[in-house]
């Protein structure tokens, strides 16, 4: 009896998971009412997929040529509806980077800026492992984001703005070629 019923709480965690924390659908976002048009490109309304295919492959591009190289590309989900966000759990959150695994962006981050940011996320799991971005400051983690992403807005609320502002002062003594050296020593 024992055993049958450590069995049906073993096989309960997966599905409890995918229920009640919503950004691990990112690992198997075919599940939901996506369209998956090929191993990066997840999307719920299919007529948008050039633009999402072209916010993808821009934002690889800049952070690839400006922050670092990025060893496995990322999957994206581009939602196009509120509905879709919420099924990931973004809350008012525009978008979402779930470690390596993947990126939701929701409708408001349709543009090259916020694809960017998290795709600077990604490369940070990538290059220093989640734990550590999870660990590391924030001002290095979001201040890196919102600055090399080029966001083009004047002023972020706090504490973002302040991060983005500590990191560009850090970044003008460390400079493009130690970027990923001095984050190490940090």
């Amino acid at each position: 009896m024992l055993k049958r019923l450590m069995l049906v709480f073993v096989l309960c965690i997966p599905i409890s998971v995918w229920a009640f924390f919503k950004p691990v659908r990112v690992i198997a976002p075919e599940l939901t009412e996506l369209s998956c048009v090929n191993e990066i490109i997840c999307i719920d309304n299919v007529s948008l997929y050039k633009e999402a295919v072209t916010l993808y492959e821009e934002a690889l591009h800049f952070v690839e040529s400006s922050v670092g190289t990025i060893e496995q590309k990322p999957k994206v989900i581009f939602c196009s509806t509120q509905t879709c966000s919420q099924s990931f759990g973004l809350g008012i959150r525009t978008a979402i980077n779930i470690g390596t695994f993947g990126i939701v962006i929701s409708p408001r981050a349709w543009k090259p800026y916020y694809v960017r940011h998290e795709m600077i996320h990604h490369l940070q799991n990538e290059r220093l492992g989640m734990l550590r971005v999870w660990r590391d400051p924030k001002w290095i983690i979001e201040g890196m984001a919102y600055a090399l992403s080029q966001d083009p807005r004047p002023k972020l609320s706090e504490p973002f703005e302040q991060y983005r502002s500590q990191f560009k002062v850090w970044y003008k003594q460390v400079g493009k070629e130690q970027l990923w050296t001095e984050v190490r020593k940090l």
